[in-house]
């Protein structure tokens, strides 16, 4: 073996190593992700307790930047599956560019909507946000991860299917599963135009004025909502904090 052979044999490996390991470890994020998310009417519970408004302010920040920021990294880490050399090439999970898109239409909602103080939002994101890690979770645990225990499932009632049916492809047998290249396409296809919604839409609201846009953006059927963070009362001098 020649120098440039081992350099490519190394890069190709440490590549497909790399995407594997971003595959095995993105359910745990997943679940970060649904964890955080709907602790939120927990967090509220908790600043409801506290007696000072910076506190609270603090505490409700720093649960938005951290829940935010797992959303963003999830969708960052899960593009590798819409590149085709990966996706098919490596036989990662099947529907987990569908679930790269809809955790991309969550995103969309929180970016369009006020998903704290809009209960509909709220419940749309959170709606997006399970059926994106089913979509992932299950093909990678059932399909990626039990890729080598097609025994077991045959022993156990017959089911030694259910990996090959729920992984893109199998490049050791040569087998490319029928659904994948059109689960990709499709998702391809979706991820395109919701970005291109996104980018009409930053166009089409240029130099519109702040109220407006907020005045558009709330539905008419819908009665305001308080604010998300309850209002926290300062203790007065003479006062002890309860």
């Amino acid at each position: 073996m020649t120098a440039d052979q081992l350099s490519t044999a190394l890069v190709s490996g440490g590549s497909a190593w790399l995407v594997l390991s971003v595959s095995a470890i993105l359910p745990i994020l997943w679940a970060f992700t649904l964890i955080v998310w709907f602790a939120r009417p927990y967090v509220l519970r908790f600043l409801g307790s506290l007696t000072l408004r910076f506190g609270g302010d603090v505490w409700w920040l720093s649960y938005v930047l951290m829940r935010d920021a797992l959303l963003v990294l999830t969708l960052a880490l899960s593009t590798v599956f819409l590149m085709p050399s990966l996706y098919i090439g490596l036989g990662l999970p099947l529907t987990a560019p569908l679930a790269t898109v809809v955790l991309f239409w969550a995103l969309v909602v929180k970016l369009t909507r006020d998903a704290d103080d809009d209960p509909n939002a709220f419940r749309a994101v959170s709606l997006l946000l399970v059926g994106a890690s089913i979509l992932y979770i299950v093909p990678q645990i059932y399909g990626l991860e039990a890729a080598d225990q097609a025994d077991i499932w045959d022993s156990i009632g017959g089911f030694g299917w259910i990996p090959g049916v729920l992984s893109a492809s199998n490049a050791d047998a040569g087998w490319l599963n029928p659904l994948a290249w059109p689960i990709l396409e499709l998702s391809l296809a979706l991820f395109a135009l919701t970005g291109g919604y996104l980018f009409t839409r930053f166009l089409l609201r240029l130099g519109t004025p702040a109220e407006f846009e907020e005045s558009t953006d709330q539905p008419a059927a819908v009665p305001p909502t308080p604010s998300a963070t309850p209002t926290l009362s300062t203790p007065t001098a003479g006062t002890t904090p309860s």
